[in-house]
């Protein structure tokens, strides 16, 4: 019997399929090992040591993958190709005690008959260098997230973390975020006339010369109004657009984002389940190389679906120096397969990864783009019209890349009317429309890979989780804005005048993008003033590329962590020692009734309001903040609206309704009982009937889990909680035993569960 193990069911699943009934096919659930949480995780006296655990919830999974390899003629170890999945591997080996003679190492790039039998035809050893590479990240990693975070909590706020890629993308947002807020937006003025030639055809063309103010608009108006205007130059050019490259794990991530709304993490799920079935190949790879069986697969495939015409073999090479060409870019397993069974999203995504591959070993498209130069009269002023015709759609038939500014592409070339040198032309209108200048975009998830990978920072497999993190840990929020309405000069020429007048726009909108939250500022803010060495992008981006030099055998990889930690640890002991508290307290002004000093901070629980100074005789007030407005937002009049709690907005079934905040946010409280308000409402302007609706919603679901009640006293009841039944006995919370049904209790058996509780020594749990 041959034993494969493999990282998931689904995977197994489908390669079971393609090997015969001597070879058995397991899954390790992914991760079998990793750093030990408590105890020494790394020993540094030992060159960084790392002394790694079974993970508690793989001990069955060890236990039966044991079992079967110790009666295995030869285990398969067949996890991904990167170098998390050589770890993995290699973890496997180790736990399992597998004898060399006994084991192979196979890898593969796409999960298809003929991808797993040349694997098992062409076996190596596990990579160790490939191990050391993933075990430097990894060590790297710990020692940088468990020495900084205690830093967080003594200096700015319990419960914080920092990480190496991820305080650095959080950085890159932040920034973001200090320009837009330092940006002054310039005024100028776009000119739009829409011509008509003697068919009657209109043409929209704008005006060449650029017009700062509304003086030098309406001048220019004034200069044009009673010219003739006449078409100087007509000048068409052939033009060739070439496709995109086929997908890298970023590029699919952007496009993805752009074309189908996908959030990265979601991407990255639904493509692993695309490989995992055999529909595409492997979806964390930097390579834009296809294989040749790939390049004449996809060649055979435009012949009989779109004709020989539409065919270009192609071979991208990738601009990154680090990617490692002997992967292969994402593409479909299968080039005759346009569609493939499965979830919407996993249809969406296929389609998606199917087009973009094929395209780009489709022809060139073929244009034809037109310049049409108007000139007004004997004035200086010309106006320029564009347009483009499709003469041969090549791979335009299949696919068009998307774009992160289409939203702000209104000027796109479309059809023009013909239009000969010299014809005089006539206008409906000419506009002169007020516009501003954009601040620099906030980052979408997209965006913020595509940033990441051009400074080098992190590899395929760290996008996702990184930017799952910082939002986890509430550093960065993804949100959305409706903006705000602005007036807007507009001067229209027609044939009456020059008519004036003002309209409104809206502007600011943001659609799924990454805010910093106020913590995110503040630890931000404080990492890069104390810790700026990991906190530089150079050095970030530097660390990957000494991890591909151990991937590569050229560095021991402690050696690496060793030149890293001296200084960084120094940094982190004078850290503690010598800075200050880090609050981001900001001075809003006087309360005037107490005539003291209104200041807003981050707190122990989060961003919050004080009125007086921690070293008065008489303690400050606090009160947090729970809208979404920031801590550098908010001002006197808000943060005084504050303290206005605890608050009674109204009366229902004959009791008050009271708005409250405490130590976990701000709650609703009626006959005694508290509802939290949560994140969806905003407490300083809930209405009575919003609050009612939450007291009757949550009175609903505490009677859903009510199991069981007792005459003798209504304080005790057996109740269904998040995790299963239990005994609420007063303010106390007792486990039911298993032999017990909930539903049979009876009360005396309930008062002896909670005695059991009450008599039983309750040791301080040890901290990690």
């Amino acid at each position: 019997m041959n034993l494969v193990i493999v990282e998931s069911p689904a995977k197994a699943k489908t390669i079971e399929g393609f090997l015969g009934k001597d070879f058995t096919v397991k899954s390790s659930y992914g991760h079998i090992r990793d750093l030990a949480k408590k105890g020494v995780a790394i020993d540094v006296e030992k060159g960084f040591e790392p002394n790694y655990e079974v993970m508690p919830d793989k001990k069955a999974v060890i236990a039966e993958l044991k079992k079967l390899s110790k009666g295995a003629e030869m285990v398969w170890l067949a996890t991904d190709e990167d170098r998390e999945g050589e770890a993995i591997s290699w973890h496997l080996a180790e736990v399992l005690k597998l004898e060399d003679a006994r084991t192979k190492r196979i890898v593969f790039h796409e999960i298809t008959k003929t991808a797993i039998q040349k694997a098992i035809e062409n076996p190596r050893t596990i990579d160790k260098n490939l191990v050391d590479a993933q075990q430097a990240r990894r060590v790297l990693d710990r020692l940088v997230g468990f020495e900084i975070s205690p830093v967080l909590w003594r200096k700015v706020k319990p419960s914080l973390s920092a990480g190496r890629v991820q305080s650095v993308a959080v950085r890159l947002i932040v920034e973001r975020e200090s320009e837009i807020k330092g940006f002054v937006p310039e005024s100028s003025f776009r000119v739009v006339a829409q011509f008509q030639n003697s068919d009657g055809a209109l043409a929209k063309a704008i005006c060449t010369k650029n017009t700062s103010t509304l003086e030098e608009a309406k001048a220019l108006l004034e200069e044009v109004k009673d010219q003739i205007f006449q078409v100087r130059s007509v000048i068409k050019k052939p033009l060739k657009r070439k496709p995109a490259a086929p997908f890298t794990t970023s590029t699919l991530q952007q496009e993805a984002s752009r074309k189908l709304g996908y959030s990265v993490g979601q991407t990255m799920s639904v493509a692993q389940k695309l490989y995992e079935a055999g529909k595409i190949t492997y979806m964390r790879t930097d390579s834009v190389n296809l294989s040749d069986t790939a390049l004449n697969a996809s060649k055979a495939e435009i012949h009989s679906a779109y004709g020989e015409r539409y065919s270009e073999t192609r071979k991208y090479a990738s601009k990154n120096k680090s990617a490692q060409e002997a992967h292969e870019a994402i593409r479909p397993t299968y080039f005759e397969h346009h569609e493939v069974d499965g979830t919407p999203q996993e249809q969406k995504l296929y389609s998606l990864i199917w087009k973009r591959a094929i395209a780009s070993q489709m022809a060139e498209a073929e244009l034809e783009k037109t310049n049409v130069l108007i000139e007004a009269g004997n004035t200086s002023i010309e106006f320029k019209a564009e347009g483009e015709v499709i003469t041969f759609d090549g791979f335009i038939k299949v696919y068009t890349e998307g774009d992160d500014d289409d939203d702000e592409k209104d000027d796109q070339a479309g059809l023009l009317p013909p239009m000969k040198e010299g014809e005089n032309l006539s206008y409906d209108d000419i506009v002169a429309h007020q516009r501003f200048s954009h601040h620099p975009p906030r980052y979408t998830e997209a965006s913020l890979v595509k940033k990441l990978e051009a400074l080098g920072i992190g590899r395929p497999s760290t996008y996702a989780p990184t930017i799952s993190t910082i939002q986890k840990r509430d550093y960065v929020i993804k949100d959305e804005r409706e903006g705000e309405m602005r007036d807007v000069e507009q001067l229209i020429l027609s044939s009456s005048g020059i008519e004036e007048k003002t309209i409104q726009e809206r502007t600011g909108v943001e659609r799924k993008k990454l805010f910093p939250t106020d913590i995110g500022i503040v630890v931000n803010d404080f990492l890069t003033e104390h810790f700026k060495q990991v906190m530089d992008y150079n050095f970030t981006a530097e660390v990957e590329k000494e991890f591909d030099e151990i991937s590569n055998g050229n560095k021991p990889w402690n050696e690496m962590i060793s030149v890293f930690y001296g200084p960084f640890h120094k940094n982190v002991e004078d850290t503690l020692e010598n800075s200050e508290r880090a609050s981001g307290m900001t001075l809003l002004g006087v309360d005037p009734k107490s005539g003291k000093n209104v200041y807003s901070r981050i707190g122990r629980y989060g961003p919050m309001v004080q009125i007086g100074e921690v070293e008065d005789e008489e303690k400050p007030k606090f009160s947090s903040i729970k809208s979404k407005i920031s801590i550098s937002e908010i001002n006197l009049e808000q943060a005084l609206k504050l303290f206005d709690f605890p608050k009674t907005i109204g009366e229902f079934e004959g009791e008050e309704v009271v708005i409250g905040e405490g130590r976990f946010g701000p709650f609703v409280r009626h006959k005694s009982k508290f509802t939290s308000i949560g994140k969806e409402l905003d407490h300083t302007t809930i209405t009575l009937d919003e609050a009612i609706a939450l007291v009757v919603a949550k009175r609903e679901k505490d009677a859903k889990s009510v199991i069981k009640t007792f005459e003798e006293n209504e304080d005790v009841r057996v109740l269904d909680g998040r995790y299963g039944p239990y005994i609420k006995f007063g303010k106390k919370n007792v486990k039911i035993p298993k032999d017990k049904a909930p539903e049979s209790l009876t009360y005396e058996e309930c008062v002896a569960l909670s005695e059991i509780v009450q008599k039983s020594p309750r040791g301080r749990k040890k901290k990690a």
